[in-house]
């Protein structure tokens, strides 16, 4: 969700992002697809990456949701956790809510960066 929101506020010609998870699942799960589909962005075809050293080599920054301690270090990049619920099997309102404040802290994060 995050790097859709990314890509969509952020200006492409100052950076884009990528999504990706040290242990990702074979696919996104419906709850999370039905929630984006309704702000107008589809991610029924996305398939879930594991984050590696050749996916993150150059990365500015890498922000990470809710892992703490256990968060994937990816070296030369400045680092940001937000603590945030796992949708999975969340309720679909429930994923909304975690939607909504996932959207706010992409906006922040563009502003705060000067990435308009």
């Amino acid at each position: 969700m995050a790097a859709s929101f990314f890509n969509i506020v952020a200006d492409p010609r100052k950076a884009g992002a990528l999504s990706a998870g040290t242990a990702p699942g074979e696919h996104v799960h419906a709850e999370v697809v039905t929630a984006m589909r309704e702000v107008g962005i589809d991610l029924s075809a996305v398939v879930p990456r594991l984050l590696t050293p050749e996916l993150a080599a150059g990365a500015k920054w890498l922000v990470t949701m809710g892992c703490g301690d256990s968060c994937p270090v990816v070296p030369d990049a400045l680092r940001e956790d937000w603590p945030l619920a796992d949708p999975k099997g969340q309720s679909l309102a429930r994923v909304r809510q975690i939607r909504d404040e996932i959207q706010q802290r992409v906006r922040r994060f563009v502003t705060d960066h000067h990435l308009l």
